[in-house]
């Protein structure tokens, strides 16, 4: 303190002398270093690569003309004289073209999105503490694990075996492979919930009814709209995989056209679902810029 009673307030530091002070971490960061370089090294001990076989690469110029020279009979939908035909919104199509095979698509990843979401809403309060006993809590979280730890392929061949190759049979495994990934952030969600709504509502009376509908709901509808929409895009792709083992959509005969080297009609089918997945993520973007900004 000096003569006149002032405090001395010490000198700020300059930007050199700051540097200069700053934390010395280098051993932290070699040793970061050194556990990365022995992690690639032991995880590359295990792959062995041989090169690319005539056969692989037999298949990758086949898929590049394909692309560039689709089946565009197929890719149309056009009627054949030895195919069957249905109708999509009015409109007469082949069962074997890429239009209707989209379709089917779409439709299995909608409903496996809608109905898994729906599924998630209860699924998630249950396993949420802040609003179930720990004990209850625990039990669903377990189950909403064990949901999400099963691949979407393992679980189509479980539910192939209950329902058949079919395109039920995608549905249901979507909605499954859903309500793991859309419980597990719903719960999230509800974690962030402003608990001081729900303090004002317990203050005025309100039943644990009536908290979740006017209190939480409010709250987590635009990150429910938001992760069932990323959901859908994920069951998109999902879908496509799902069908090469027998659960419909345009899997199936996207593997048999390769298998089989008719790179024209793989090309008409990789030409559809390009474009279908670029309309898909436009649109889903689009609703999920216009949710955040409100």
């Amino acid at each position: 303190m000096s003569k006149t009673g002032n405090i001395d307030l010490p000198r700020p530091l300059s930007i050199e002398e700051t540097y200069a002070q700053r934390p010395r971490r280098w051993w932290l960061y070699t040793l970061i270093v050194l556990i990365v370089t022995l992690l690639l090294t032991w995880s590359a001990s295990g792959v062995n690569y041989n090169g690319v076989t005539v056969k692989g690469s037999e298949v990758a110029r086949g898929i590049a003309t394909g692309l560039t020279h689709p089946d565009w009979d197929l890719l149309l939908g056009r009627i054949k004289e030895d195919t069957s035909v249905t109708k999509i919104l009015g409109i007469t199509v082949s069962t074997e073209g890429v239009p209707y095979l989209l379709f089917q698509t779409i439709a299995i990843a909608f409903l496996g999105t809608l109905i898994g979401g729906i599924l998630a809403i209860p699924f998630s309060f249950l396993a949420s503490d802040r609003i179930m006993p720990k004990w209850i809590a625990r039990i669903f979280s377990l189950v909403i694990l064990l949901i999400r730890t099963i691949p979407s392929l393992v679980w189509a061949l479980v539910w192939i075996r209950v329902t058949g190759p079919n395109a039920f049979c995608g549905v249901v495994t979507q909605s499954v492979c859903s309500i793991g990934m859309i419980s597990k952030m719903y719960i999230t969600a509800i974690e962030d919930l402003d608990v001081r709504i729900l303090e004002s509502l317990d203050a005025a009376g309100c039943t644990g009814f009536q908290k979740v509908r006017c209190g939480i709901l409010p709250q987590i509808i635009p990150n429910y709209i938001s992760t069932v929409i990323y959901r859908f895009d994920i069951n998109m792709k999902d879908a496509t995989t799902l069908g090469i083992v027998g659960a419909g959509g345009i899997g199936a005969p996207l593997i048999q056209c390769i298998t089989s080297s008719r790179w024209s009609m793989v090309g008409a089918y990789l030409f559809g679902m390009v474009l279908l997945m670029l309309v898909i993520e436009w649109l889903s973007t689009r609703i999920r810029n216009r949710l955040t900004r409100g």
